[in-house]
């Protein structure tokens, strides 16, 4: 099929899905890491990405979200605000009001994303015959490096002819359930990364602990340390891991 790519310049385009009312840790996008608010962190290692062209926090209209807005301001990163249910329609519109051709898609709940391994991800979808790649279509990676890509021609397909309540949600859920009709591929995890039993994903307070402890020992020697650094870290401090050992992931339904 046609998924919509321009072959000489696209523009890519990531986009943040992030707001203030998580149920489990309200206010979770904003908390701080060594003086830095979590979206922030998020946004400074995704403009190390080389081919990324611009960072969009893609936040919703809810007066709650007025903070997210002007901290993309402070940044200088794009915001848009849309629909908090609607978050395929979201990030559709996000994508388009910053005129991208193609979408890197991250989600607020993962402040310590590692830009190497977005740039894997971007890569493989750019030089593959594919409509979609992400890194979590076989669990691999640990929870929170969580990557996808895809063109904004193919995300406009599931904004028509996705109509469950988990289409709108997950954003990608109508590819994903679709796998006869679209061409996905995987980026898995070498031997030195995979570990998907890892929560590195902020969720709920244990998280929060515990990605707290991360960046207070890696980011003052070097602000954009990466998942092998992460593992190394934990595997010397392997009491950490208890901090969030009992969080449940929440799946889609």
């Amino acid at each position: 099929m046609n998924n919509g790519r321009n072959e000489e310049r696209p523009r890519i385009v990531a986009t943040v899905e992030c707001r203030m009312t998580s149920s489990r840790l309200p206010g979770k996008v904003m908390l701080k890491a060594c003086g830095k608010p979590m979206l922030e962190h998020i946004a400074m290692r995704l403009a190390k990405v080389d081919k990324i062209d611009q960072v969009v926090l893609a936040t919703t209209t809810n007066s709650d979200d007025d903070c997210i807005e002007e901290l993309a301001a402070n940044l200088g990163i794009g915001c848009f605000r849309g629909s908090e249910d609607d978050v395929l329609r979201r990030v559709l519109m996000a994508a388009k009001a910053h005129h991208a051709n193609i979408i890197v898609e991250i989600t607020g709940d993962c402040p310590l994303i590692d830009p190497e391994i977005t740039a894997q991800t971007l890569d493989l979808y750019l030089t593959n015959s594919c409509d979609y790649v992400a890194n979590d279509l076989t669990l691999s990676y640990p929870l929170g490096m969580d990557v996808q890509v895809f063109s904004v021609n193919l995300l406009e397909i599931a904004d028509r002819e996705g109509v469950t309540p988990p289409d709108r949600e997950h954003v990608s859920w109508y590819f994903i359930r679709n796998p006869e009709r679209f061409r996905l591929f995987n980026l898995p995890a070498p031997p030195r990364q995979h570990w998907p039993e890892l929560r590195l994903t902020l969720d709920e307070p244990g998280d929060y602990r515990l990605i707290l402890a991360v960046f207070e020992a890696l980011y003052p020697g070097n602000p954009v340390f990466g998942l092998t650094d992460i593992i190394a870290y934990l595997k010397i401090n392997e009491r950490l891991l208890e901090l969030n050992a009992n969080v449940k992931q929440r799946t889609a339904q």
